[in-house]
């Protein structure tokens, strides 16, 4: 019992002690928070009065550095939780027009305004897609008839479409600015009146220098320079809210990054259809193409650049191209990814994409007519034609091999 009352004595004493030596030597305990997708920080605790003011001044240097330094994708989805934190506070009420948006569930069919910019059915007066379709002269419904008989339905030659990425900067090259604008609205509908299909509008303020104002006036531009023309909402989603947004602009569809949203993919794709908003999922790797695809997302972007490694790697879309359904599919494939010049963006469509991507390229550049040139005034091969070897070959409008100094082609001049 004696042993027992000076332990309990011992440990009591201890205890005193230390909170005696904390209140005469200031010790201040500084516990800094490891939320997810951060760095964990150890804590410190700073025993010695006299290098305190040392230690404080030190480590306001190392926050201000931090905050100084580039945000990787980590850093981009933590601050994006705490601010939709307060962006779902500010539109709680059940009668706010974002609430509303989120609320109602679109019961007619819908327009699928942006699967028709991206398979351009618009530009085939024969397409039954098209609402000002004309009827088929017999020849090609015969031509038709031949090739489903011989299991061959969707040989024809494909369309390709043009997406234009309006952003200032970019979190996959931090502290490069692309080009300084003041109305994202006056170059998206600048883009659009140049030819291009889709345009992608950038709303996060920290990564691309855009914001929701922006959205809303580029949606109205657009749609009055074009009743074709997409807009989609670009930013980095990791939360229901922010395609409630989406909506209430008047946005026809929104992009969705495999990986940042994981399993939460097939939730965000079904509130998306049930609201009427059309997706695009953004996807590197083989397993996040294949998880798009079991979600069955219909627009699929596969993109060169790795978000979590933070690093491009050129032919990654390449490389994946097989792994979607032949010409005329139900899944629309999108390349995006550092494709800066006209040659890159060729081999990306040759290869079977619908579509590609371009932003830093075409930002502030008199190259813009000539990118969008070169995926609207040609056609390509079937997919399934894709790797037979004619990368070099090069279509018209009407299918016909086009001349020039193109690679294995003779030019007509030389002849």
């Amino acid at each position: 019992m004696l042993l027992t009352w000076r332990k309990k004595n011992s440990t009591m004493i201890l205890f005193i002690s230390i909170v005696a030596l904390a209140v005469s030597h200031h010790v201040s305990f500084a516990w800094v928070s490891s939320p997810s997708l951060q760095h964990i920080r150890s804590t410190t605790i700073h025993i010695s009065s006299s290098s305190n003011n040392h230690r404080i001044k030190q480590n306001s240097q190392l926050y201000q550095s931090s905050r100084e330094r580039a945000e990787d994708m980590y850093a981009a989805v933590h601050r994006k939780e705490y601010e939709m934190k307060a962006l779902n506070a500010q539109h709680k009420s059940t009668t706010d027009p974002v609430r509303m948006a989120l609320g109602y569930a679109q019961e007619s069919v819908s327009e699928m305004k942006l699967a028709k910019a991206l398979r351009r059915v618009h530009d085939d007066k024969h397409n039954p897609a098209n609402p000002n379709a004309e009827k088929e002269p017999e020849d090609a419904t015969e031509r038709k008839q031949k090739l489903e008989e011989m299991g061959m339905a969707e040989m024809s030659m494909r369309r390709a479409s043009f997406i234009v990425d309006i952003k200032r900067k970019s979190l996959s090259r931090p502290g490069e600015n692309f080009c300084r604008f003041d109305n994202a609205a006056l170059v998206a509908e600048a883009m659009v009146r140049l030819g291009a299909d889709v345009v992608m509008v950038n709303v996060d303020y920290k990564s691309y220098g855009g914001d929701i104002s922006e959205l809303k006036s580029a949606v109205q531009a657009v749609h009055k320079a074009s009743k074709t023309a997409a807009v989609v909402m670009k930013d980095i989603v990791v939360d229901e809210i922010q395609m409630g947004l989406a909506k209430e602009a008047g946005a026809d569809g929104i992009l969705l990054i495999a990986s940042v949203l994981g399993p939460a993919l097939d939730n965000f794709l079904d509130l998306a259809t049930s609201i009427g908003l059309e997706t695009i999922v953004e996807c590197h790797t083989r397993n996040e193409v294949q998880r798009a695809l079991d979600a069955l997302a219909p627009n699929i972007l596969i993109s060169n650049y790795d978000r979590v490694a933070q690093r491009y790697y050129d032919d990654q879309a390449i490389k994946l191209a097989g792994m979607f359904p032949g010409s005329g599919g139900p899944i629309i494939s999108i390349a995006g990814g550092n494709i800066d010049d006209p040659e890159v963006m060729k081999r990306h469509l040759a290869v079977g994409y619908d579509a590609v991507v371009v932003g830093k390229a075409v930002m502030g550049s008199t190259r813009a007519p000539e990118f969008i040139r070169v995926v609207r005034d040609r056609t390509l091969l079937p997919t399934e034609l894709s790797q037979w070897g004619l990368e070099g070959v090069e279509f018209d409008m009407d299918g016909q091999p086009m001349p020039g100094p193109k690679a294995g082609m003779p030019h007509p001049e030389n002849e």
